[in-house]
């Protein structure tokens, strides 16, 4: 077993010398040995909980990484941390908490590892913004840290089609458009979930798994197994020993997830269809590393990048399929041979991204991938907008969308709740242009995605003729012309909170253009006129949120990062 020195480690301010005999104490309470308190000391935070199925296997894979980090020479320590799950928090006021709870899951492994003095951490997570808090933590902490994906659900069957948990929102429209009875509802919503795991389509929970591969945080195939098959375990185990070799190395997450690394974790979104939320969780995660890259930066990798894999939903297939047809190597293998991935970053393997890829070759016989040669579509499956309506910019989801273009009057809603009646009431027209503002980080505040309302039109049939703008966001199961992340938000007086009832809204994805038929004299005129509303709330975690919140452009975070801090928590 390899020996280390813990004289440059965290863990020395509560393990070593004389003075530590308190601190020792309540170690030995625990039942750890002499020996057990001397070696390095790693933290394993999980997000187990009972809130969603894709927390429950958490805790049993965490006891995975935990004989991992012991086998190789560390004493592991779990402690978990809170989530809010969309799904369950989707379509009512408890979505308001959904972004806060990635600042309160990056601030609290923070605190449990600032407080314990641990010098490594394996993290696993399996939720929407699980992931991305962990792997922030992971960067603005910068201690030796590999991160797990609790694992995807099994699609869920009905009349004999795999199903997911979007085919019960979109079956909500479907009801009230009289095309299935409250019986089929029913009937759908008892088996599309059949067990552990988050959702099983390309939306948040897997794109951002998928990320965890592509800039290196994760062993490679990890985000692939679901979350019931065993081998998951083997995944958690390899885990725990791999950080204790990035301790013995010192490799640091800032070492790994560089400005390329980004670039990467980027490209793998627009080629996997993947969710517009990347677009919020890659700045916030670069802002905890120091790196620019905004947006703007993650647009325009989204531009270049080819459309390759045929995932729910815009196409047929869901995570467990990936993972079958070869995972994720097999998919950045193909980018890698064209170009479109940075071969020399670093990864948690203590190899780059290229030595790992060797010998990992791509099989065209499988239909889930296709290779950079023969893609699903030349740009990739998300498109970054900007114009007169978004000068901080907006987001798409295009993975296969035919209703790219749109001109139409400006529907206007101050809030979620009331476009949703709206659309159940079927009070819209088509060509209509849905607003729904206020709802953005600061206004929501907490940035609400829509995916009530967005599956509500598409299960009514009319997403094709239609189109959604908001300061909020979008589920990763949301399709259809629904752009988000519109900024400058309404709450602070950008452009969409000017919008009046009949203004003519024209969206272009192919171009990347969003705009207001409105000259800037008129859109000036109606701004001194603009009184902002007040918070909708006066205490608590979400008054405090709104209080300190950036914006969506630079991933809605409240702390200004590692270019801030004037000591690093890995060097104390």
């Amino acid at each position: 077993m390899q020996k280390f020195d813990k004289s440059r480690l965290p863990s020395r301010h509560t393990t070593e010398g004389p003075e530590r005999a308190p601190h020792r104490a309540f170690y030995y309470a625990m039942g750890l040995s002499e020996e057990e308190i001397h070696r390095p000391i790693v933290g394993v935070a999980s997000c187990w909980n009972e809130a969603a199925p894709c927390n429950i296997a958490l805790m049993r894979q965490a006891q995975s990484a935990k004989r991992g980090v012991k086998d190789a020479g560390g004493t592991p320590r779990e402690f978990c941390t809170i989530t809010v799950t969309d799904g369950i928090a989707m379509g009512h006021e408890g979505m308001k908490s959904s972004l806060v709870s990635r600042e309160v899951i990056a601030d609290s492994i923070e605190l449990t590892v600032r407080g314990h003095c641990y010098d490594a951490l394996v993290g696993v997570a399996g939720c929407d913004k699980s992931e991305p808090g962990m792997m922030m933590a992971m960067l603005r902490l910068n201690i030796p840290s590999v991160y797990l994906y609790g694992g995807s659900i099994l699609p869920g069957k009905f009349h004999g089609k795999d199903v997911t948990i979007l085919d019960v929102f979109e079956a909500v429209g479907q009801r009230s458009a009289g095309a299935i009875s409250d019986a089929e509802l029913h009937e759908l919503e008892c088996v599309a979930c059949p067990g552990a795991g988050a959702c099983g389509g390309q939306f948040t929970a897997n794109t951002m798994a998928c990320v965890s591969e592509a800039i290196g945080l994760a062993l490679p195939y990890s985000s692939g197994p679901p979350a019931e098959v065993t081998s998951r375990d083997e995944f958690a185990l390899k885990s725990g020993q791999a950080v204790m070799e990035l301790v013995a190395r010192n490799i640091r997450p800032r070492d790994i997830c560089t400005r390329e690394a980004f670039e990467n974790a980027a490209t793998i979104v627009a080629a996997t269809g993947g969710s517009t939320n990347a677009a919020l969780h890659l700045p916030a995660m670069a802002n905890e590393a120091g790196i620019a890259f905004d947006l703007f930066d993650v647009a325009a990798i989204f531009k270049r990048t080819p459309y390759l894999a045929d995932l729910k939903p815009g196409g047929r297939y869901v995570a467990k399929d990936v993972w079958e047809a070869g995972g994720m190597p097999m998919l950045m293998r193909t980018l890698l041979d064209g170009g479109y991935l940075h071969g020399d970053c670093m990864t948690v393997t203590g190899k780059t991204i290229a030595e790992n890829l060797r010998g990992v070759t791509f099989n065209d016989a499988q239909p889930v991938m296709r290779p950079v040669s023969n893609p699903l579509a030349p740009t990739g499956g998300v498109v970054g907008l900007s114009g007169n309506l978004a000068p901080e910019g907006a987001i798409v989801k295009v993975a296969g969308l035919k209703h790219q273009k749109h001109r139409g009057p400006a529907r206007v809603f101050d809030c979620e709740e009331d476009a949703f009646a709206a659309v159940q009431a079927r009070n819209y027209k088509p060509g209509d242009v849905i607003i729904i503002r206020y709802e953005g980080p600061k206004g929501g505040p907490g940035m609400r995605e829509m995916l009530s309302t967005t599956a509500a039109l598409y299960g009514q049939g009319l997403s094709d003729q239609i189109a959604l703008v908001t300061d909020g966001r979008f589920s990763g199961a949301t399709r259809g012309l629904c752009v988000g992340h519109v900024g400058p938000e309404a709450a602070d007086g950008g452009p969409i909170a000017l919008l009046r009832d009949g203004d003519v809204i024209t969206i272009d994805a192919e171009k990347g253009t969003i705009e207001v038929e409105l000259d800037a004299a008129e859109l000036e005129r109606r701004r001194q006129s603009w009184q902002s509303k007040p918070l909708s709330f006066g205490a608590g975690a979400l008054w405090r949120y709104a209080r300190n919140v950036g914006s969506a452009r630079y991933g809605a975070v409240t702390n200004p990062g590692a270019k801030a801090e004037t000591r690093c928590y890995a060097d104390i």
